[in-house]
């Protein structure tokens, strides 16, 4: 069965940093994608970032470039998500999630949540004016 577990959120002052992980495990293929999600109160989910496990390719959305980056542990069992610079329009909890078997995603289709079959319980991010 497939898990994954987010950490590192808390509370963060505007301009500080954060990283967050995604430990993973259980994945019985290859060949997927893991996402990270945001979800604020009164918001819809949005898309964050996403990396290929098969090539290490990166998505971001506009709201997050220059400021976030994804990245993959060699042993692929943990993604990060090094948040620099943070405003308070960044606060939420975040979600890292994974595709499914066959699954895949593109650039037109990694930030929609439906591609994905496997999502972490999530975790706060705060970050204060």
């Amino acid at each position: 069965e497939v898990q994954l577990v987010e950490s590192g959120g808390g509370l963060v002052q505007v301009g500080g940093s954060l990283r967050l992980s995604c430990a993973t495990s259980g994945f019985y293929f290859d060949d997927y994608h893991i996402g990270w999600f945001r979800h604020a109160p009164g918001k819809e989910r949005e898309g964050v970032s996403c990396i290929s496990e098969f090539d290490r390719s990166t998505y971001y959305a506009d709201s997050v470039k220059g400021r976030f980056t994804i990245s993959l542990d060699d042993a692929k069992t943990t993604v990060y998500l090094q948040m620099n610079s943070l405003k308070p329009e960044d606060t939420a909890v975040y979600y890292c999630a994974a595709t499914g078997v066959a699954g895949t995603v593109v650039e037109d289709t990694w930030s929609d949540g439906d591609e994905y079959d496997y999502w972490g319980q999530g975790t706060q991010v705060t970050v204060s004016s």
